[in-house]
């Protein structure tokens, strides 16, 4: 894997990730979150702490997901670890949160630990996919490197 190829799946699975995650933050829940957790809103995003975070997160779904499914050739394990990964990492912030914060809603939880795992699996299943696409992954199986008396060598095995 090329670190252009790299660079390119960071790319492509951090416009994934942003794409799904401001469909859910901007359209589909502003009131919940608003509703249960509007006195510690602050009013405008802060964009520096969340371009970091979205850069060490899409950095982690793909050294611990997108990456090794790519290396298995395998869409389920990038959409398993991926929910994996995602329900982990929400499960850290949001009961931390329960645990130390007064009146945190429990509810909160509930939704951010579906969340997490269903944008991160998402977002995996996207990532493998442009992976994919780039040519990253295993590579298919001919009947010349499946069979080693096909390999030129007068049918002399190797």
């Amino acid at each position: 894997m090329s670190t252009s190829q790299i660079v390119k799946l960071f790319v492509g699975t951090g416009i994934a990730f942003f794409a799904i995650d401001l469909v859910w933050l901007g359209v589909i829940a502003p009131a919940f979150y608003q509703r249960h957790l509007g006195h510690l809103l602050a009013e405008q995003v802060r964009w520096v702490p969340a371009v970091l975070f979205y850069t060490v997160y899409i950095a982690g779904l793909l050294t611990f997901a997108i990456v090794p499914a790519l290396q298995a050739g395998s869409l389920a394990r990038a959409v398993m670890l991926g929910a994996l990964l995602g329900f982990f990492a929400y499960a850290t912030f949001d009961l931390t949160c329960l645990a130390l914060f007064k009146d945190f809603p429990a509810v909160v939880v509930v939704v951010d630990l579906v969340w997490g795992s269903v944008l991160s699996a998402s977002v995996c299943a996207a990532g493998y996919g442009i992976g994919r696409w780039l040519g990253i992954g295993v590579q298919k199986v001919t009947s010349r490197t499946k069979n080693p008396h096909l390999t030129g060598h007068h049918g002399r095995q190797k």
